[in-house]
């Protein structure tokens, strides 16, 4: 049984990826959304670190309200796998089964008072199938051993625009947690002012029901865990909610966020 508080497998921690990378610090992330004012005053804005809400003195940029950090989890592989479809298992070519699901990361930075396009960023997704299984790790019950396989794992590097998509599939779920995906943002990777953000999207419990109410959902049985009732998700997950919209084929969502590289 899959536990996100549960180490499994030799996975790179969280630390170790910041340290391999040369990052400094938190930064403070914050998603931009035309029209609409900034959640926090001027001079104070909200930087989560490991969960924990710590004031820091900025100036808050117009259009922009923060997102708040989650925990990495225990699942975060340094895979290198530089691709937009991540359905696919490169040791074989398999492609996961599920739901179609293009997810979009606009990313911007707050720059002069306002949130600019951040070209060059990279961002990292990982998630479980269908099943609620991640690739390349090995459970500690002995219920699976995926060592070796890769696949709803990859980082794209944002464009000119900005942004950053990518092709997968709706994910499932697994007993002690509801619904989500992982996502990690790099910036200046290497340089003394590099950051690092890193945090968890979820879905609505009207969209879960729905799409995990079809094959091949719906052969692991009824999901146990709704979001509320997840601990992480508590914490701010409101916060990292995706609409889900359908699309030609299965669904679609834009997640728009910016980073204070200042």
């Amino acid at each position: 049984m899959q536990n996100d508080d549960e180490q499994v497998g030799q996975i790179v921690s969280r630390r170790e990826a910041i340290i391999l990378l040369g990052l400094t610090g938190a930064s403070l992330i914050a998603g931009c959304s035309p029209g609409e004012s900034a959640n926090v005053a001027s001079g104070q804005t909200a930087n989560y670190v490991g969960g924990a809400k710590v004031a820091t003195t900025t100036q808050a940029a117009p259009g922009c309200v923060v997102r708040p950090q989650e925990t990495p989890g225990p699942y975060y592989v340094d895979e290198k796998l530089n691709r937009s479809d991540i359905r696919s298992d490169p040791s074989d070519g398999s492609v996961k089964d599920g739901a179609p699901f293009e997810l979009t990361f606009n990313v911007s930075q707050i720059a002069k008072g306002g949130c600019a396009p951040l070209a060059g960023a990279v961002v990292d997704v990982w998630h479980c199938d269908a099943l609620g299984v991640y690739s390349d790790v090995r459970d500690g019950n002995g219920f699976f051993d995926t060592k070796g396989k890769k696949f709803l794992r990859g980082y794209q590097v944002t464009d000119n625009a900005g942004r950053a998509t990518f092709k997968t599939i709706y994910p499932g779920w697994y007993e002690g947690r509801t619904v989500h995906i992982h996502f990690t943002i790099r910036n200046g990777a290497g340089s003394a002012g590099g950051h690092e953000f890193t945090s968890q999207l979820y879905f609505s419990d009207s969209d879960n029901d729905r799409v995990l109410s079809q094959p091949p959902y719906s052969t692991k049985g009824k999901r146990t865990m709704k979001n509320n009732d997840d601990g992480i998700f508590r914490e701010n997950g409101t916060q990292l909610i995706v609409a889900l919209q359908p699309a030609a084929k299965g669904y679609a969502s834009t997640f728009d966020i910016a980073l204070q590289t200042g």
